[in-house]
Parts: structure tokens; sequence; C-alpha cells
């Protein structure tokens, strides 16, 4: 005798009938939560001492005792650095909407993947910060009062560090500390090999440089770097960027001598992960070479230490030191390649939540 039961799934998961008095009950529903590292609110000093004071306190970010860390981060950081971020930050800031980039396009990546996940009903996306506004607690705490009891985190971060994307996990597991009901959660992994993310940087890059009236003789990828200490203790960061750096070249058929890896925004006084941006670029302009373009594979959204630090500061650096044409690849932002990449992996981790 066959005593396998089907239970209808649609049966199985309805919440009523209700007792007379039962409060109202939400249609449960699945959040896609898009995480980026953060933003001010504005560029004047009190808001830069707002964000850096959050940013700069996190001890996956800067792993030293606090007893020996916020006398320098008080004493000295948070009297001095503000000022000479805002001036950087208006240098690229979005006037229209009053905003930095980096929330521009994160709120827009939020925008589109909505629609291009219409076909799930049951599914709403959202978006926020890591440091800064919207907060991931105020994005979380959105996305349950839609009636989410399941939530899909997406830090947009292609390549792992517990500088990025495991700070972002400790301050979405911070948020559900607080709610009782707490929301069964996934959180999306590191995307740096994914052929869809390698497709679309690939296709970024030759759309670009079909686009320039030179022809760089260098192209270097530069990630954002981490002290190396942090590498030696087992930070795979380092390790996925080359990864990311090795693939793109396959895919475009380029060199070691042609493509090469470099890291920025280095800050303090101990050794980060080298070879340095800056450096690279000085050395290659005095070298000789002419002509080269930087893309931010690291980076799924421009932000300051793309539009500001590698179009600004490392142009100025190139022209300086003896080269002539300097271009910055933007990132893959909320272009149709960007997207394709969220949506596709977004997709994938919802597969049996929808």
């Amino acid at each position: 005798m066959n005593l396998t039961t089907t239970i209808d799934e649609k049966s199985a998961k309805a919440p009523g009938p209700f007792p007379n008095g039962h409060p109202s009950v939400l249609k449960r529903k699945v959040g896609v939560l898009l995480v980026n590292l953060g933003t001010p609110d504005g560029t004047d000093k009190k808001s830069m001492w707002r964000y850096l004071r959050e940013f700069l306190s996190d001890p996956r970010v800067i792993e030293m005792p606090k007893v020996l860390w916020y006398p320098i981060l008080y004493g000295i950081v948070l009297n001095t650095r503000p000022k000479k971020s805002g001036e950087n930050y208006k240098k690229i800031w979005n006037t229209e909407r009053d905003e930095s980039p980096l929330r521009t396009y994160t709120r827009a990546q939020a925008e589109k993947l909505s629609e291009a996940l219409r076909d799930l009903p049951d599914v709403v996306v959202d978006w926020g910060m890591r440091y800064g506004s919207p907060s991931t607690e105020s994005a979380v705490n959105k996305l349950i009062a839609q009636g989410c009891d399941r939530i899909v985190m997406f830090p947009l971060y292609p390549q792992f560090s517990a500088t990025t994307t495991a700070t972002a996990s400790d301050q979405l597991f911070r948020a559900l500390m607080k709610i009782r009901a707490m929301p069964s959660v996934r959180t999306v992994p590191a995307y740096y090999d994914e052929p869809v993310y390698i497709e679309a940087l690939a296709r970024s890059i030759e759309q670009h440089l079909a686009s320039l009236d030179f022809e760089p003789e260098m192209i270097l990828a530069s990630y954002h770097g981490i002290p190396k200490p942090y590498f030696e203790r087992g930070d795979p960061y380092h390790c996925h960027c080359v990864k990311t750096t090795r693939l793109l070249r396959e895919r475009l058929g380029m060199s070691d001598k042609k493509l090469m890896t470099t890291f920025q925004s280095r800050f303090g006084a101990q050794e980060w992960l080298q070879p340095y941006t800056d450096k690279t670029v000085e050395r290659l302009a005095k070298e000789g070479v002419k002509s080269i373009a930087i893309v931010n594979p690291g980076f799924s959204s421009d932000c300051i230490e793309t539009l500001e630090e590698i179009a600004g500061e490392n142009a100025e650096i190139f022209h300086h030191a003896g080269g002539k044409n300097f271009s910055h690849i933007p990132c893959l932002n909320d272009s149709a390649e960007g997207m394709a990449v969220i949506e596709a992996i977004t997709r994938r981790e919802l597969m049996g939540w929808v």
C-alpha cells in the first residue's frame, strides 16, 4: 500500500482560519535587501564627523584596541579629517538630489531590481547602508512591515573582506537582535569569480575603450586596499581581487603587462596591500607610459574613492609625472550590465523561497 500523502503546498502554507479577534496577518513575502558601504548625509563638517565616527569606530575596519585607537580617533582624526573629506565630497556631490553618488546609484539599483523581479509578486526589494542612512536597521524594519518573514541580504561587494561584507552582516544581525519575530535570513556570498560578473566587467571595459580617442598602454584594475596584517590574519580579499583580475585578463585576451592589479585608499602609517595605485600611476608616467585607464572592479557603484580619488587625484598624479592620456572606466552602477549581475545572483539566491 502506498502510504505517501500528497499535500497541496498552498494549503500547507495557509495561515488561517484565525479565531475571532485575532490580529490581521500580512501575506508572507520575501525581502531582498541591497546593502552598500555608506555615505554622509551632507558635505558639512557635522555630517562628515558623524559619518566618519561611525565608520572608523567599527572594529572590523580598525582592528586596534579601543584604548589605543579612540584617543587617536577623537583627538586627531575627527578633528582634522571631516573638513578635508567634506571638500572632497563636494567635488563629486549629486547637487540635483543633494546626496552622494553612492546613494543615488544604490537607490537606482534597488528600483531597477524591483522592476526586473516584477514576475515575482511576493518579493519586495529595498536598500540600506552599513554606515549612515538609510540604515540597515530601518530597511529591515520596512521589509518586515510589508510582511517579509524571509530576507535575502545582498552585500554589494564583489570580493569578500571582513572590513566590508562581514561588517554588513554584523549590522544586519544587530538589527535582527532587536526583533522578537525574527525573519529567516540568507546572505549572498561574494561574487568575484561569477561568470555573469566577469562578463559584465569585460563588456563595460570594451565599451569604454571603444569610446576613447586613444588606446591605453596599460589598464589598472584598482581595488580598495586593506592593511597587510588583515590579509596575513586570513582575510581572503587579496586572493579574490587577484582572481577577478586574472579572469578579466582571460576574458579580454590581455596579458599581465596590459592589465594589472593595484590597491588604493590606504589610511594610516601601516603597510597596506601592494602595489599601491597612486605610486604605480606615478611610476608608469615617469617610465614613459603616456596613456592609461583605470577600472575599479571592487566597487559596485561609483563613489568618493572612484570619482574623486581615481578620476580626480590619480589623473592629476599621472599628468604631473609626464603622462598624457588618462581615463577612468565607470563602475557597473545601475547599467544594463551591472543590473544583469545583481538580478542573476538575486534570482539564484531566492531559489527555494519563491
